[in-house]
């Protein structure tokens, strides 16, 4: 049976509209990282290549190559963790030119590094040399956060970052640092910007 990320890890791909602590566990990721306005090709020239690998790997067996504890699964959703050079403030707004960001897609358990590595020099000669020395394969356990479902353009995710950051005041957590996560849940080509479904995401203590 094929595994459903959406139906089998709802906590951590489908919360709720309101602010919630979630536990993130260590997990495997496809990364790759970079700066500037995500408006940009460069952009969107990284998010093609994680997808490329990680369509790559599921779609080995019809290759004829069966990683070992292969099983099917849908392809897990883009994420990224964002910051910022110039920290943002009510008197200096975001600038999209500065930030920085690590882009990355999940994969399954069966995922190893060799077998990254192997993808990446005998599967992927359509990509750029540049953009697969820049893909990376790594464990990260992101830890205790607060969370929360945004619906809408990712223009407005200060109104949902607004009532995370009340939540945190009443509830007397902290935030850690100034990087937060996005998962986008929704594909922008596809829907349209007052319904994008994006998981935001920080740590706190």
């Amino acid at each position: 049976m094929k595994y459903e990320w959406r139906k089998k890890e709802k906590s951590l791909y489908l919360p709720k509209d309101t602010p919630t602590i979630v536990e993130v566990p260590e997990l495997s990721y496809l990364t790759i990282k970079g700066e500037g306005n995500p408006n940009m090709a460069s952009f969107s020239n990284a998010v093609a290549a994680l997808y490329k690998v990680s369509y790559t790997i599921k779609m080995l067996p019809k290759k004829g190559v069966i990683p070992d504890g292969y099983y099917d699964y849908t392809v897990f959703p883009l994420e990224g963790f964002w910051d910022s050079k110039i920290p943002v403030t009510a008197e200096q707004p975001l600038n999209l030119d500065q930030l920085i960001y690590k882009i990355m897609i999940r994969q399954p358990d069966f995922v190893t590094t060799e077998l990254v590595s192997e993808i990446k020099i005998t599967r992927l000669a359509s990509l750029a040399t540049e953009l697969v020395d820049r893909i990376q394969f790594e464990t990260i356990k992101e830890g205790r956060n607060l969370q929360m479902m945004h619906v809408g353009s990712y223009a407005d995710e200060i109104h949902s970052f607004n009532k995370m950051d009340d939540y945190c005041k009443e509830m007397n957590l902290k935030k850690v640092g100034h990087q937060h996560k996005e998962i986008y849940v929704s594909d922008p080509k596809r829907v349209a910007p007052e319904k994008l479904k994006t998981v935001l995401r920080f740590p706190i203590h």
